[in-house]
């Protein structure tokens, strides 16, 4: 079998990108074949069968002249009109089948998902793929709308789960500041606006008056990167602010199983792989109310920054004191059971769709 994914590529790491290594791992280990296009502005050296193409051009050019069985399109974010004409391209290439992930869970709440409706031509392509993954219920609910076919939807969590290996340290930097903070917040994201960064920068002013060793590292890239790091500057508790780029995702794990408290603040935003592994690493999470958090999670509104600080305070306190009294224990993150194998699973669910297309086509087995 051979397979083509596209979709952005680490680095830098988030939740598409580790389903999407984690895709090809898998493929890799049981002797199939699966490159990768990377459609993020983060370019490298084509190498080890994945590719970097610069333009829109470049990318047409690469699905007609790579041999794969099926396209794999992995599609986070905003539906614009450049990532659905790419949707259409994968979906007409001839002899090849095609199946679309669909990651964003902000998307479907959004004015534009909610007028999801058949006789669009959002809901033209996407009823032109073979087979369409949802990561979440809701996202189910409106490929519906756009009028899929029941049997061409499979709802499979991308459910990535690792914990840190035990020898796996800290980088020097991260390993200084975590020794001389106390506690230390964490948030793990690309550098972007609908992050909502400068929110937590901001609000490590009010939750140092109570915890005045506290300190935030934020580990990602993007194109705010400049603007953060000026903001991050401009203030006077800035040694206590540590941006520190793209970090190994192996070591991103140390990290969040080090730290205290780790904060998801979003303007948009889907079904966090890092959420995920702060809860399965028994890290209490504070996060942006999307209405899909996983359970465990502790929620506020969006751009609130005095709530995002009375849940720091609070949780914190919690910590501190092992808990509060009954009222308020179910405020408390209750981490979820978690199989060890349950990553294996989701990604072994991706794997027979793609047999069971490819057997369809050949009429034999792999």
């Amino acid at each position: 079998m051979k397979v083509l994914q596209l979709g952005p590529y680490p680095p830098p790491h988030g939740g598409v990108q580790t389903n999407l290594v984690a895709i090809r791992r898998y493929l890799h280990a049981r002797g199939h074949e699966c490159e990768v296009i990377n459609l993020t502005r983060h370019r490298r050296e084509d190498s080890d069968g994945v590719y970097y193409p610069r333009t829109p051009i470049e990318v047409l050019k690469l699905l007609a002249r790579l041999r794969y069985d099926i396209a794999h399109y992995h599609l986070g974010g905003n539906v614009t009109t450049r990532l659905l004409g790419l949707c259409l391209a994968c979906s007409l290439m001839p002899g090849r089948r095609a199946v679309l992930t669909f990651h964003s869970g902000g998307y479907p709440l959004s004015a534009a998902g909610r007028r999801a409706r058949p006789l669009s031509l959002r809901g033209f392509v996407f009823r032109r793929f073979d087979k369409i993954i949802a990561v979440n219920q809701t996202i189910v609910e409106m490929f519906r709308r756009f009028g899929v076919a029941s049997n061409k939807i499979h709802l499979i969590e991308p459910h990535a789960l690792a914990a840190a290996p035990a020898a796996v340290a800290l980088p020097d930097d991260l390993h200084s500041f975590y020794a001389a903070h106390d506690p230390v917040l964490l948030t793990v994201g690309l550098l972007e606006p609908e992050y909502g960064l400068a929110l937590q920068v901001e609000a490590m002013a009010r939750v140092r008056e109570k915890f005045p060793r506290a300190g935030l590292v934020i580990i990602g890239s993007g194109s705010i990167e400049a603007e953060l790091r000026a903001l991050i500057a401009s203030k006077p508790y800035a040694a206590d602010l540590l941006l520190c780029g793209d970090v190994a995702h192996e070591r991103t794990l140390r990290a969040i199983s080090d730290c205290d408290l780790f904060l998801r603040t979003t303007h948009y935003d889907g079904d966090s792989i890092s959420v995920r592994e702060a809860l399965h690493a028994g890290v209490p999470v504070i996060a942006t109310d999307n209405g899909m958090r996983p359970a465990g999670v502790r929620l506020i509104p969006k751009a609130d920054e005095a709530a995002l600080v009375a849940a720091v305070e609070e949780s914190l306190t919690k910590e501190r004191h092992g808990g509060g009294d009954g009222e308020a224990e179910q405020d408390e993150a209750r981490v979820p059971e978690v199989d060890e194998k349950e990553a294996d699973r989701n990604v072994a669910a991706v794997f027979e769709l793609y047999r069971e297309l490819v057997e369809g086509e050949k009429g034999g087995a792999l």
